[in-house]
């Protein structure tokens, strides 16, 4: 008996290992690059706590994480043009100071500062290309070599993105006293029923946060940015400026040409700023608020930047093919109503990649994950759900692993 306990173990042990290894392989899929950063206007109320809160924000998990060190420009005032669709120049002008274009390109090759060496580790890891015979033919300086970076500059660091986020704090406390109210009188009571003036301490103070973000609210103007990535500065730079191992000459001539280096101004959007629902924060942390209307106003700029400028579209693989499954929600902008194409990626014989659409599906109604942060904590319908489900609309023979890009209207 005690053989058949262990060996059923032993095999649930290995299956778990196996279904891991499996998600794994089909998480495993090319994202587009972003660096996410915020403006902070430190005359506004609740300056520090929305900078803090952002700062918690993690890079949403369609894109790899290009972060730079530097993630908040702080402004004394309101930010001039913040409403206009055109390119902000005082945005512009901290990128261009900042040299964000070629620091986001050393990044991309791991470059040291201080000797200028580079390496292809990260190129290899994002692209999933065989790192052997990747840097064989590197080595070989030979025609699938090139085309393999071709292959990386097109698909990988030319969709290297920036977001700026222009973060204004909205005062719709209206209402709010009376929650605040509760809290007090709470306290008061619970400091006249155990003698221990501390509570009523606490309540007062609870009831004071309450009263200022119960109607908390959010209003984001995001700007997007991409890197200005092309073939002919890519020759540039692999010839002139990639630095294999510790290399003076080459670290001088990537210094000299950071002006060379340029972002692209995509477009921007804004959100609605809309109250937030109180419900899933805890009394004790109703800071917590600032997270949450900050976290799902930044989620929906995101969505709405991806259904206007096409360039921006992420792509997510189906998580299994029967049914049709795919780790996407209502964080992602998932109706009823959405529409996705299949794509098929092909590898050609240099090594490159391409997409080819093999047919469309559409979620199911009643099926939609609620991703959305603290969806589970307020009880949303869907947030129980670990992922939303789909039916066909054309195409057959669909696989695990085929990657799903909605398609817009715009």
């Amino acid at each position: 008996m005690k053989k058949i306990i262990l060996t059923l173990m032993m095999s649930a042990a290995v299956m778990a290992s196996y279904a891991q290894a499996d998600h794994e392989d089909v998480m495993n899929y090319r994202r587009s690059s972003l660096y996410s950063l915020m403006v902070n206007h430190t005359d506004q109320q609740f300056a520090n706590e929305i900078k803090e809160a952002f700062l918690q924000i993690p890079v949403p998990d369609k894109f790899n994480n290009h972060d730079l060190s530097v993630k908040v420009l702080n402004l004394d005032k309101k930010l001039d043009g913040a409403k206009s669709d055109k390119e902000n120049p005082v945005i512009t002008k901290f990128l261009k100071d900042n040299n964000v274009a070629s620091r986001l390109v050393g990044r991309w090759f791991n470059r040291d500062i201080y000797t200028g060496a580079c390496d292809m580790e990260l190129v290899k890891e994002r692209g999933l290309y065989n790192a052997t015979e990747f840097d064989r033919q590197l080595a070989k300086h030979s025609a699938r070599g090139m085309a393999l970076l071709q292959d990386a500059g097109e698909d990988l660091i030319g969709n290297t993105f920036v977001v700026v986020n222009d973060i204004r704090y909205i005062d719709k406390s209206k209402g709010s006293k009376t929650v605040g109210s509760i809290f007090k009188v709470l306290g008061q009571v619970a400091a006249a029923y155990t003698g221990v003036d501390s509570y009523k301490d606490l309540g007062d103070n609870l009831g004071d946060i309450a009263e200022s973000l119960k109607g908390f609210s959010v209003r984001i103007n995001t700007f997007l940015y991409r890197l200005d990535w092309n073939q002919d500065q890519a020759n540039l730079f692999y010839q002139e400026q990639y630095g294999v191992g510790a290399d003076a000459a080459k670290k001088q001539n990537f210094e000299k040409a950071r002006p060379n280096y340029h972002l692209k101004y995509v477009g921007k959007v804004e959100s609605q700023g809309g109250t937030t629902s109180f419900l899933g924060i805890k009394e004790d942390e109703p800071i917590m608020m600032v997270r949450k209307a900050c976290q799902r106003a930044i989620d929906e700029n995101v969505v709405d930047l991806q259904r206007s400028y096409e360039e921006f579209r992420t792509k997510t693989p189906l998580l299994t093919a029967e049914p049709l499954t795919a780790y996407i929600g209502k964080k992602e902008g998932v109706t009823a109503k959405s529409r996705y194409e299949v794509l098929e990626v092909v590898l050609l014989e240099n090594g490159s990649h391409k997409y080819k659409k093999v047919g469309e599906i559409q979620p199911i109604e009643g099926q939609i994950w609620d991703n959305r942060f603290m969806a589970t904590e307020e009880g949303a319908v869907g947030s129980n759900l670990n992922y939303t489900t789909f039916r066909a609309i054309s195409g057959k023979n669909f696989a695990k692993g085929m990657l799903i890009r909605e398609i817009t209207n715009k």
